[in-house]
């Protein structure tokens, strides 16, 4: 007997969904088609080449079900793997994100994740897993009073996405970029590619600043009093002491002190390396010139002792015989006549 994935009442609301995936009644529940498996408050449904992969998601998200500063939740959540790109375009519909790797759904408690076909730049399926899952407790506790900034900023912190930070590591707009206000940080959640991504980055530096003022502890007091008073205002100010404008001093300088020398010093750094490469030919070429025109120097030098030498050995081989080879010699003068030593008979001292 074939049975629709999602038995709850609102499984029409993602199109598709029941007809794209079926599975035989077990436990695990498997057929031809498709694997449901159910753990708790838990159901995962994937097509049968995703088997692995839901396994390991209803592991993760069994095991991973607390989420810091938020009661226990308790509402059943659907996770439903996409078995190919256009399916997956098709359960999210049409406004969902080009970038987005997994959608949640909160008013429904739905996930809907890709699959096994997913690029490598989809992320680690398991920390995307705990990001969709803190949206959906964070919106079982406070409904939909937080913003899109704090929402997907908690969610990063949640998922424990340290990553998110390394965008303000690399960044040169640290150096002079004004970082901005929660208003204005709502706007570049609507943007793509690096302006999606720094908003992203700066929403998880928000609330890990918000975290590690007051730990897990602060951050259950600040939902408690977000939910009972309705205000983002007065549960920071009843939880830790601060206005609205002075927490958004706060993280700014603290963000900036952080990442602000170390962005100075890695874009320093880069522009240093790219123009290192860039010089790297004119040093080579200069280095063969130079070499060239010493061979050349050599060269000449060479065929200049040579034509001395052929020079000199020439000139000696004109000189006629008996002739000196120094024309600026003088001739020798007859030698003046000697007179003899006086013979053995002869008297020593001549006659007075």
């Amino acid at each position: 007997m074939v049975l629709a994935l999602w038995l709850g009442s609102g499984a029409q609301s993602i199109p598709g969904l029941r007809a794209s995936v079926a599975v035989a009644q077990g436990a695990p529940e498997t057929g031809a088609q498709g694997i449901r498996l159910d753990n708790g408050r838990f159901t995962v449904v994937a097509g049968r080449r995703d088997e692995r992969l839901a396994r390991a998601l209803m592991a993760s998200a069994v095991a991973n079900d607390r989420f810091p500063g938020l009661r226990p939740s308790a509402a059943r959540v659907l996770i439903a793997v996409a078995p190919d790109a256009d399916t997956f375009r098709q359960w999210v519909g049409p406004f969902a994100p080009e970038w987005g790797a997994a959608i949640a759904f909160p008013d429904q408690q739905r996930i809907i994740m890709q699959g096994g076909y997913a690029s490598s730049d989809a992320g680690d399926p398991l920390i995307v897993l705990r990001h969709e899952m803190a949206h959906l407790a964070l919106h079982e506790q406070l409904g939909p009073r937080p913003s899109r900034w704090f929402d997907e900023g908690y969610a990063s912190v949640a998922a424990g996405e340290f990553s998110r930070e390394q965008v303000f590591e690399t960044t040169l707009g640290m150096v002079w970029r004004t970082l901005p206000s929660f208003e204005a940080l709502e706007d570049g959640f609507r943007g793509g590619g690096m302006e999606a991504s720094w908003s992203y980055a700066m929403a998880h530096r928000i609330v890990s600043e918000l975290r590690e003022l007051g730990g897990d502890a602060g951050l259950a007091r600040f939902f408690v009093e977000w939910e009972s008073t309705n205000s983002f205002e007065k549960a920071l100010r009843s939880s830790y002491g601060m206005t609205g404008e002075a927490f958004e001093k706060h993280w700014q300088s603290q963000t900036r002190r952080r990442y602000g020398a170390l962005a100075l010093v890695t874009n320093v750094s880069a522009v240093v390396g790219l123009l290192s490469l860039a010089l790297v030919p004119l040093v080579v070429q200069r280095r063969k010139r130079d070499r060239a025109r010493l061979e050349a120097m050599r060269a000449a030098d060479a065929a200049q002792e040579a034509a001395l030498r052929e020079s000199s050995l020439q000139a000696l081989l004109d000189i006629p015989e008996g002739v000196t080879s120094d024309p600026e010699a003088e001739p020798e003068s007859d030698p003046e006549p000697v007179a003899p030593l006086p013979g053995p008979s002869s008297p020593r001292y001549p006659p007075a």
